[in-house]
């Protein structure tokens, strides 16, 4: 467990002669535990800062830190864990099934970027019926600014956004308003300023790489405690900041050829402690592999988390509204796609897949579609292009509904990104703070080289490390007061509204959806439970057939008029209407 005020300081480090706990008040040697653990006899008090010396090397931060008050580099603080007084005891969590997810970024969802900040917007997460909050990783990180994905003290909120007593204050709010809290996590690799985890023992391996460096070490020699850092932290998570679920980042790139792979094992001990505290908890994946086996339980050869990212719903969306055709794109742009993804999940289930240029992926069978997370935008999808360009600067207002309607009344587990919800016009661009010059340098250079290869202009591309692309990637919370924002704001307020109200549009088996669809006439209507979702995509009205007894009342449409003719009906271009066909 991490330890902090009123616990005894405790470290693994199985190769190290001598440990030493170092305060203001000096130097207090550390004694062999068994199994590599070194322990104190007497605990420091709360709000006590602390390295930890091994082998009489100068203090570092503990592995396990509670606490990183000035950074990677800094000393660690231990902490009061009981000092919260907690408002949610009657507090048990939702069903995934149920829920609308919405991705933020705590630095740049409010000018302030704190945790405290945070809590004064959640009243407009209510009103527009998201259920639940999926906040990007706030592991302590390099510098006062950044995504989060280079953490490396993963038991430390970060610094900048109000530490671990604001993180709790930002969850109690969250419950108290109704809402769920889910947290990224990153399990497949650390990153590389304040890394200082291979000071202390093998916690990674040169058996396996990453495509961001040294692999953890979780199948190797002494990889039990490793393991255990990485399962007790998702545990300390749930268990001792409340939140009701984790995403764990990029799954395909956890190496772990172990029988039990850290991923199941997660998942058990996480459906104890669910157990445990009576309370539901979620396992979200993001995964590149198209496995269904990451959803399947133990017993069919599965790791029996909750649900996963589906990147292959977004990829055929994005595909056919904005017409892009480049990179992962040049797979999709096809309504076909669209509607693959939305009776499969999976648009590649083994099939051959040009940009990988070879067969991928399998069909994901009986699956429940609430195991799949769906969205029109994410932080990657967002951030990962050169100038940040959210959907709303590559597409025009009536697709950026229709994208809403075909995220929001699809079968799956919908979420929207920061800002989605009104059209925001600021760019979410990546950004870091690296202090260390020459890895400033490199990240800003490879930054620039990464785009030049897709025929970029370097100058243009942002600069990562220039605190001008944070700033601007700050959401701006007039614009939701302004058209066309305003107008947007009410159709996702609208849709979600309706999927709370219909229960016909949650889960459901994979393949109980119909689609039908035009590519030349660019509509698709999609038809579950009484329910159909009609979308027009082309620059001119379309007239979609419906056959006897024809279209049923408009519950929800984007735009007017939506006309009844003979048994079709007419759907303004660039719109989406929902149809109420149980009668």
């Amino acid at each position: 467990m991490s330890w902090g005020g009123g616990t005894p300081p405790r470290v693994w480090s199985p190769r190290a002669r001598g440990v030493a706990v170092e305060t203001a008040s000096g130097r207090v040697p550390l004694a062999p535990a068994g199994g590599g653990w070194w322990a104190g006899a007497s605990a420091l008090p709360p709000g006590t800062d602390y390295r930890l010396s091994v082998d009489g090397h100068p203090g570092l931060p503990d592995p396990r830190s509670p606490h990183q008050p000035e950074g990677v580099h800094g000393p660690s603080r231990t902490v009061d864990g009981e000092a919260h007084a907690w408002g949610d005891a009657s507090w048990t969590g939702a069903e995934l099934a149920d829920a609308v997810l919405y991705e933020l970024h705590v630095g740049t969802f409010t000018r302030e970027g704190t945790f405290d900040a945070a809590i004064a917007r959640l009243g407009h997460l209510v009103d527009l019926g998201v259920t639940a909050v999926e906040i990007m990783p706030v592991a302590e990180f390099p510098g006062d600014r950044g995504w989060g994905y280079d953490g490396v003290d993963l038991y430390a909120p970060h610094h900048a956004y109000g530490g671990p007593d604001g993180l709790r204050r930002l969850v109690d709010a969250c419950h108290a308003r109704g809402l769920v809290v889910v947290l990224d996590v990153v399990y497949n690799h650390l990153g590389p300023d304040g890394n200082y985890l291979g000071a202390y023992g093998p916690y990674f391996t040169d058996r396996h790489r990453t495509p961001w460096g040294e692999a953890i070490n979780l199948d190797g020699p002494e990889s039990d405690e490793v393991r255990a850092f990485i399962v007790d932290n998702a545990l300390m998570w749930l268990r001792d900041f409340h939140l009701d679920g984790l995403r764990l980042d990029a799954v395909h790139a956890i190496v772990d050829t172990s029988a039990v792979h850290v991923l199941e094992e997660l998942a058990t001990r996480v459906r104890a402690l669910e157990a445990e505290l009576g309370r539901r908890l979620w396992l979200i994946a993001e995964s590149d592999l198209n496995d269904p086996r990451l959803l399947r339980d133990v017993a069919h050869g599965g790791y029996a988390l909750d649900a996963q990212w589906c990147d292959d719903f977004h990829h055929a969306l994005h595909a056919v509204l904005t017409g892009e055709r480049t990179g992962y794109y040049q797979d999709f742009g096809r309504l076909e796609d669209l509607a693959t993804a939305l009776r499969r999940a999976y648009v590649f289930d083994g099939r051959y897949a040009r940009y990988r240029r070879r067969h991928f992926g399998r069909p994901a069978g009986d699956l429940d579609a609430s195991r799949f997370v769906v969205c029109l935008q994410n932080h990657d999808q967002v951030g990962n292009r050169a100038g940040g360009e959210r959907s709303s600067a590559l597409m025009s207002t009536g697709l950026l509904e229709v994208g809403a309607a075909m995220v929001l009344t699809a079968p799956f587990v919908p979420m929207l990104f920061q800002g989605e919800e009104w059209g925001a016009s600021t760019p979410f661009l990546y950004f870091t703070d690296h202090r260390d010059p020459m890895l400033a340098r490199a990240v800003s250079q490879g930054r620039r080289r990464e785009f030049a290869a897709f025929g970029w202009d370097e100058s243009a591309v942002p600069d990562p490390q220039s605190e001008s692309s944070f700033t601007r990637s700050r959401l701006d919370w007039e614009e939701p007061r302004r058209e066309p924002h305003a107008r947007l704001l009410a159709w996702h307020r609208a849709l979600i509204a309706l999927r709370r109200r219909l229960p016909q549009l949650r889960g459901g088996e994979l393949g109980a959806v119909s689609v039908r669809f035009d590519e030349r006439e660019r509509w698709l209507v999609t038809e579950r439970g009484g329910v159909a979702v009609a979308a027009n995509l082309g620059a001119r009205a379309a007239r979609i057939p419906f056959g006897s007894p024809g279209p049923g009342d408009v519950l929800l449409a984007s735009a007017d008029p939506v006309a009844r003719s003979g048994d079709c009906l007419v759907v303004p271009p660039e719109s989406a209407a929902v149809l109420d066909q149980s009668i």
